[in-house]
């Protein structure tokens, strides 16, 4: 006789499912912990073996709203049982007209706008270039060092960053020149960054073929490093006296995090992109991205050079718009704005004990911490540490607490905390924060 079925079938581990995604998963898809996810809730997740964990990062900034916000959850359940696809360039709908006319309202800049709708961010990269070089019958972009901008061929193309992004996929498409990036703390000044443009221009590509700058108002895997507004205005004259686009990549700080809409509008209308992309936590969680920008720009390219098959997804467009309604009811530009500044408050009264900490810097709610090896009690900027970044990261796991690293040497810990979690869920993952920084010094055999 058969014995019956198991009413309690196996639970899955973290350790099975990491066992099986070797077997099945190309092994360049990497991870950054060995978690498996059962269930989210705002900034706080549930692995498959029931442990809780506070979530630091976000999904790469993809979650400012949290997870499962009910708002964005209701808008997709309707949308489910309208449409859940056409092909905008076969048969339209509105959600997507919506979506274009609220971004291109909230766009910096004294003049009309246009929206393209694309699904990642890597896509509106893509085609923010496309665009330009459409619009100016030039063919050269200059981007640059620590930026990150993708990972198809162009959007590799653009990143300054070889490992792990660039190693072994080359050669990429030509005529892409990298500038130094302007970072006082690694000696880098305004001065230093412009003069290396003006070389790219005398000795690498005449101005003439220049379709474009591209630049992040705060790197993201570079490093959180935030472009000073000097610099933007200085590269925004440099732009208009040649006939230059600029294009600003917020796919990480767009949707709120730095405490605008666009961190782009800090620069002020004087200095606004021709172009920003955005994509991340426009929709919350679900894949949709965009090109806003200057409306004779975007219209460059004819009918049919933009788009693609699930661009602009009804589901992603109904839940940006809810990411929008939510952002207004629940003041979350505000609560950026506050976060940032409540998170800078306490991890600097961290480095105040912890000497490893050399820099912590942020805009609005994109905070970061940067570390180094210790010479006398002090941060050696010449020398960063990777190692302690790593050993803090892991411990911060084995603790319950997500934390993501970056930086072109990996010392760089980076919070993207859902603009939704209370102060004190901050707290309590800050609290981990510190217990993880004792725990990593200790295992490397330092004093904390």
């Amino acid at each position: 006789m058969p014995k019956p079925a198991d009413k309690n079938p196996t639970v899955q581990t973290n350790a099975a499912l990491m066992a099986r995604r070797r077997t099945a998963v190309a092994r360049g898809v990497g991870q950054a912990h060995e978690v498996f996810i059962a269930r989210g809730e705002n900034a706080e997740i549930w692995d498959v073996e029931g442990r809780r964990f506070i979530d630091f990062a976000g999904g790469i900034a993809v979650l400012n709203t949290g997870h499962c916000h009910p708002a964005v959850i209701a808008a997709v359940k309707q949308q489910l049982d309208l449409y859940t696809h056409t092909c905008f360039q076969v048969v339209a709908y509105e959600p997507y007209v919506e979506l274009a006319e609220r971004l291109n309202a909230l766009a910096p800049g004294k003049f009309d706008k246009k929206t393209l709708l694309l699904t990642s961010g890597a896509e509106a990269v893509e085609n923010a270039v496309k665009i330009a070089r459409s619009y100016t019958k030039r063919s050269a972009v200059i981007a640059f060092t620590g930026g990150y901008h993708g990972r198809t061929m162009m959007t590799l193309g653009l990143t300054g960053k070889v490992v792990p992004y660039k190693s072994g996929f080359g050669p990429f498409p030509g005529e892409v020149f990298h500038a130094l990036f302007p970072n006082e703390l690694h000696g880098v000044s305004i001065d230093e960054a412009m003069h290396s443009l003006e070389l790219i221009l005398k000795n690498d590509v005449e101005v003439e073929r220049v379709a474009a700058f591209i630049v992040e108002p705060v790197q993201g895997e570079g490093g959180f490093y935030v472009a000073p507004k000097e610099f933007i205005r200085r590269l925004r004259a440099l732009a208009d006296q040649h006939g230059i686009l600029l294009i600003a990549d917020e796919v990480q700080t767009g949707a709120g995090r730095t405490g605008t809409w666009f961190a782009s509008e800090q620069w002020g209308d004087e200095a606004a992109p021709d172009l920003i992309t955005t994509a991340k936590s426009l929709a919350g969680g679900f894949p949709v991205s965009g090109v806003v920008g200057r409306a004779d720009v975007m219209d460059a390219p004819g009918p049919g050079g933009l788009g693609g098959t699930y661009a602009g997804s009804p589901l992603g467009c109904a839940a940006a718009l809810a990411v929008l309604d939510v952002f207004e009811q629940e003041q979350l530009l505000a609560r950026s704005q506050e976060m940032g500044e409540y998170l800078c408050t306490r991890l600097g009264k961290l480095s105040a004990s912890v000497p490893a900490i050399g820099d912590v810097r942020g805009l609005g709610a994109m905070v970061a911490i940067e570390l180094f090896q210790t010479r006398e009690g002090c941060a050696d900027i010449s020398k960063p540490d990777a190692e302690l970044t790593r050993r803090v990261v892991a411990e911060a796991c084995k603790r319950g607490l997500i934390l993501l690293s970056c930086g072109s040497y990996g010392n760089v810990i980076r919070i993207l905390v859902p603009l939704t979690a209370s102060n004190a869920l901050l707290d309590e993952g800050l609290a981990v924060l510190e217990q993880s920084f004792g725990a990593a010094l200790q295992s490397m055999g330092v004093k904390a």
